[in-house]
């Protein structure tokens, strides 16, 4: 049975995903209190954690932040409040959050989520931690990566679509896999957005981003990465 760990101050809430949770046949704990959710975190085998970014003692980007330095890198589940600046979502999937949802969410839209993040990581484990090509070096475990020996910054999502279109490498990977895989739900608002996340990755690991040798456009199709 897996086992999720809710990080959440609203009580009335925690007592909806445990119910919920507990009906789809996973095995729930939850913490009120940042401090008392990392320690947590720290301490059980947990397959999974939702987590709210505003918290007492310790704020859920504190959470993520300090999960990752100590290396533990159970996947994460983002709750933020739909008021909350987008920056507040970008810096938590930075920081290593695999995920998010924006308050009020529905039931269904958070399990689509859970199911997608827990299936992404039990396809991970029997995967390459690192693996390198030309100059770049990347450990997908630890998201560490760097280029001649210089330290790259890749976001979370940035991490996850290099690792699936390294894991097959020499396929065309189509855009509604990606967006299956990487962001975990079928839906986004525009497949455009990994054109621009491709982009960036290029700017970072490509020696020449205006003509890529490593992750290749295949027109009408989607991307191929070659070593």
């Amino acid at each position: 049975m897996r086992k999720i760990l809710i990080i959440e101050d609203d009580k009335a809430l925690i007592e909806t995903l445990i119910a919920t949770l507990e009906t789809e046949n996973f095995k729930v704990m939850s913490a009120s209190d940042g401090e008392e959710g990392f320690q947590l975190a720290c301490q059980e085998n947990v397959d999974l954690i939702i987590l709210d970014l505003v918290l007492p003692s310790l704020s859920g980007m504190e959470i993520c932040q300090k999960l990752r330095t100590k290396g533990v890198m159970t996947p994460i589940i983002v709750l933020t409040g739909e008021k909350k600046e987008e920056i507040d979502k970008v810096l938590g999937l930075e920081l290593g959050a695999d995920d998010y949802v924006t308050k009020p969410f529905g039931i269904k839209e958070l399990l689509a989520r859970i199911r997608a993040v827990l299936r992404r990581g039990k396809a991970e484990t029997a995967e390459t931690e690192e693996y390198s090509f030309g100059d770049v070096y990347i450990n997908f475990k630890k998201q560490i990566a760097s280029k001649a020996k210089n330290e790259l910054y890749l976001t979370a999502k940035e991490f996850a679509l290099l690792k699936l279109l390294v894991s097959h490498e020499g396929e065309v990977v189509n855009r509604e896999t990606i967006l299956t895989e990487v962001w975990g739900y079928e839906r986004f608002p525009t497949t455009r957005t990994i054109d621009t996340f491709i982009h960036h990755l290029r700017q970072k690991i490509e020696d020449n981003p205006s003509e890529p040798v490593h992750l290749i456009t295949v027109p009408w199709s989607g991307y191929r990465f070659k070593k």
